[in-house]
């Protein structure tokens, strides 16, 4: 006889445990505690087995049936429902292992060691804001060329089109990583090349003219702000280093002797090896 929904609803706990049968070797558990289990009974190459199907209420009887149904639906291509969910249910832990966004952190956390803060920085922002939303939760292995495009495509949208570029760039770091682990075998990013919106050089400003380069010099020692940075600005200018090769400097660094100034690889952009 099948069970009724008020029949689930109305019975109760006992001293001893209890079924309450369904069709097809369906049946309610009913603990001592009250608890209230679905198990489904079945047999696989000549093998007794019980499956778990959830507890009620979270699973109603409409659920529980139409998991039987599709434990039996497995049963008749000869494959063990208990086995085929516990298979699904590791395939899933390893796709999120293996998602997008746990392989860029891993890549991250190895590359930021020879990175600047900022540019360490910037590539965090980089992938929070621009892909990790849309490709963090996908496994690796199965994102394809077109997706990755879609994904650049919003950031054009937006105008940011050297950002896209950065962004199809990033990726590409992180598939390459995810290839020399065995993760993914192929590079998405490789097939877009020529997709992208092309970036339109930008003209640094520069001073060319022994004239002008006088009038420079000139208003940095006129300059009336901080005597620090007057002094970085004259620096500067007589040393040609970067902004931030000058801002980290150390007195360690200069040689008085032989008056040299030698900066170390790892505040350099060009990140010597």
């Amino acid at each position: 006889m099948a069970l009724t929904n008020t029949a689930i609803k109305n019975a109760k706990k006992k001293t001893k445990q209890y079924r309450l049968s369904d069709s097809g070797n369906l049946y309610l558990l009913v603990r001592p505690n009250g608890s209230k289990l679905w198990r489904l009974d079945y047999s696989i190459l000549d093998k007794r087995k019980t499956m778990a199907l959830g507890s009620y209420p979270v699973i109603d009887l409409k659920t529980a049936r139409a998991k039987r149904d599709a434990a039996k639906n497995l049963l008749s291509e000869g494959v063990d429902p208990v086995r085929h969910r516990q298979l699904t249910v590791s395939q899933q832990k390893e796709a999120a292992e293996n998602s997008f966004q746990s392989i860029s952190m891993e890549w991250f956390s190895r590359q930021e060691k020879s990175w600047s803060k900022g540019h360490a920085r910037t590539v965090t922002g980089r992938l929070e804001l621009n892909l990790l939303p849309w490709l963090g939760q996908r496994p690796i292995s199965e994102i394809s060329p077109q997706e990755l495009l879609k994904v650049l495509r919003k950031i054009e949208a937006r105008g940011a089109i050297e950002t896209a570029h950065r962004c199809k760039t990033i990726v590409s770091q992180v598939f390459r990583y995810a290839i020399s682990a065995g993760i993914a075998d192929r590079d998405p990013a490789a097939d877009l090349k020529g997709a992208l919106t092309p970036t339109q050089a930008k003209k640094m400003a520069a001073i060319t003219e022994p004239k002008k380069v006088k009038e420079l010099l000139l208003a940095i020692r006129d300059y009336e702000g901080h005597f620090i940075s007057r002094c970085a600005l004259q620096l500067s200018a007589l040393t040609f280093v970067r902004p931030g090769e000058l801002r980290q400097a150390e007195w360690q660094e200069i040689n008085w002797t032989k008056k040299e100034w030698l900066i170390p690889a790892n505040k350099m952009k060009a990140k010597l090896s």
